[in-house]
């Protein structure tokens, strides 16, 4: 209890949890709301009471963790490196645990008469592609790739010519190993490259699906004028984010436990803020769609998954990444259940000199080829 609940209490409680020292009988994502909502009710003299009570506890000897302690430039090329290996780069056979036979690891979308979530991350890549109107032939670029799946899915079902790209070497190692089985030939291809390298290459469309969150505003500015100057005229990019809707909003900088043990440096933007960059970048605002409601059902299917699948999860990353994973994917149900969190969906385009863009006039588009 002590080394629980002794401040700061965003780290301290998810160590204990991650090091087996308290457990949760029940819904997982219920206790934590029960925790946050009495830790933001604490009176600062009833929390000074109950600091004199830990302090009384004897001290639990903790054993050694898997914590990111990251050094270097934040956003620097090789501090982000380190970042996204830290998260991504655990064994594949861990997120196949959890995650859907694609292996996506970002939210679905659970279109009508849809209900499992091996489903609803298809209908996902298939909307995604299908928003930035993806066409037979058009060159697409797939900016944080993961294992590659909308890279797959965009060359065999919508005849693109796809490139991913992706800071993770294991997602990288995995992905190639993906796109061999698929024999797309020269249709699709992965690299392990920074966004910031795009070296002049120019392409139809573009889409980037959970990396934003790994940019940091310092850098958003230049994420988007990469991503700008990458995109033909009247081509469209679609950016796929997580979203600070707390009502404070100072910061959606990772901070305790999702600091330490699951996204070092990952940071939350208000859309607000990251849309009014884009369009200084360039960029014109299209469409925006939040998809919060979908990513409580995912992270409670991938919570189920885990769960069910324990024992492989342990087999292949440890008892402590899976309790770790097990309280991050419950803590953001709950963070997207009461609206801390959002994510979104916004079309970009880089519009002609003569201000065209190929769009057409509604939205029917979208939901005709998903009927």
């Amino acid at each position: 209890m002590r080394s629980a609940f002794t401040p700061p209490v965003e780290l301290s409680a998810g160590r204990a949890f991650a090091a087996g020292l308290v457990d949760v009988d029940g819904d997982l994502e219920l206790a934590i709301e029960r925790l946050t909502q009495a830790v933001a009710a604490m009176s600062p003299l009833r929390a000074l009471g109950l600091l004199q009570v830990l302090r009384r506890l004897p001290r639990a000897a903790l054993p050694p963790l898997r914590e990111a302690r990251l050094r270097g430039r934040l956003h620097s090329r090789a501090r982000d490196r380190a970042a996204i290996g830290f998260h991504y780069d655990q064994p594949v056979e861990f997120y196949r645990a959890f995650l859907d036979p694609e292996l996506v690891y970002s939210c679905a979308y659970y279109d009508e008469g849809v209900d499992s979530i091996d489903e609803a991350q298809l209908a996902k890549l298939d909307y995604t592609l299908r928003k930035v109107r993806l066409r037979p032939g058009e060159r697409l670029l797939d900016i944080g790739c993961g294992w590659g799946a909308l890279v797959i899915r965009a060359a065999q079902r919508f005849g693109a010519f796809a490139v991913g790209i992706t800071l993770s070497r294991k997602q990288y190692e995995e992905g190639q190993r993906r796109l061999e089985r698929a024999a797309l030939g020269d249709r699709a291809r992965i690299e392990l490259r920074d966004y910031r390298e795009l070296r002049g290459e120019r392409f139809d469309k573009i889409v980037s699906i959970g990396m934003f969150e790994h940019v940091g505003r310092s850098r958003f500015a230049a994420y988007f004028r990469a991503a700008f100057e990458a995109l033909r005229p009247g081509g469209l990019f679609l950016n796929h984010a997580i979203a600070d809707e707390s009502t404070r909003r100072k910061s959606g900088r990772a901070r305790g436990f999702m600091e330490r043990f699951i996204f070092p440096d990952g940071e939350l933007a208000v859309v607000g803020d990251a849309l009014r960059i884009a369009e200084q970048s360039g960029f014109e605002v299209r469409d925006v769609e939040n998809l919060r409601e979908h990513y409580v059902r995912t992270l409670r299917a991938w919570v189920g998954n885990l769960e069910r699948n324990r024992a492989a999860a342990v087999a292949a990353a440890g008892e402590q990444s899976y309790r770790a994973w097990r309280l991050y994917l419950a803590g953001s149900a709950q963070g997207f259940r009461v609206g801390r969190m959002g994510v979104l969906q916004s079309l970009l385009a880089r519009p002609r000199a003569d201000g065209s863009v190929e769009l057409p006039a509604t939205r029917r588009d979208l939901y005709a080829a998903s009927s």
